[in-house]
């Protein structure tokens, strides 16, 4: 059996759930497809977030990551297509707001997703889900994460596949905040699900 480390973040800026968190507590564990699924909090903190990535990474010895990350005002399930070497953004929860700064120095200026994301979104369409690819996961966390697990990969581990997904924001959390687009929790867990299958039939 395959393991898969699946990421969430904890709730930041104005959102004050964040779905992602949910999500990946409750698919802890789970096996789907060929993989076990072994999930984690991440910290919405640029100086340590990456850091904490490549911990669970080395803790977990993964076959694959999936991260995820929500997209207030998204309203559809999107795979990354890129990580970009740069931080840059609102405060994050520790009030720092970094300006145009490297997440690796020596790194290069991207990395492309490793996983099936154009089967994914197929698939997760057939399925009645909207999905589409996205060509920015923007420079705040999520970007950041993508990168570190992209760049470790690469460094150290090719065979590991490795990317990340933005949904949009759960129904109890647009509730909250009042203005943005959602998405049922059920829905979001299965498109989750279906993702991680494509994953492992990716496999074979």
């Amino acid at each position: 059996m395959k393991k898969l480390l699946l990421t969430g973040f904890e709730p930041f800026l104005s959102y004050t759930v964040n779905p992602t968190m949910k999500i990946v507590e409750e698919l802890d564990g789970e096996t789907i497809g060929d993989y076990t699924i072994q999930s984690k909090i991440m910290t919405v903190d640029f100086a340590s977030s990456g850091k904490q990535l490549l911990d669970h990474i080395k803790e977990t010895e993964p076959d694959a990551v999936i991260s995820l990350g929500l997209a207030g005002g998204r309203y559809k399930i999107t795979p990354e297509r890129i990580a970009i070497n740069c931080k840059d953004g609102e405060p994050d929860n520790n009030g720092y707001s970094p300006v145009d700064e490297a997440i690796q120095e020596d790194g290069p200026p991207a990395y492309m997703s490793t996983l099936p994301i154009r089967k994914m979104v197929n698939s997760l369409i057939e399925k009645g889900y909207p999905a589409e690819i996205s060509n920015t996961a923007g420079t705040y966390l999520c970007n950041n994460v993508m990168y570190e697990g992209l760049h470790y990969a690469a460094q150290n581990k090719s065979s590991m596949k490795s990317g990340f997904i933005h949904i949009p924001a759960s129904h109890e959390l647009a509730l909250q905040h009042g203005k943005i687009p959602s998405i049922s929790h059920e829905d979001l867990l299965n498109s989750v699900r279906i993702c991680i299958e494509v994953l492992s039939e990716s496999d074979k």
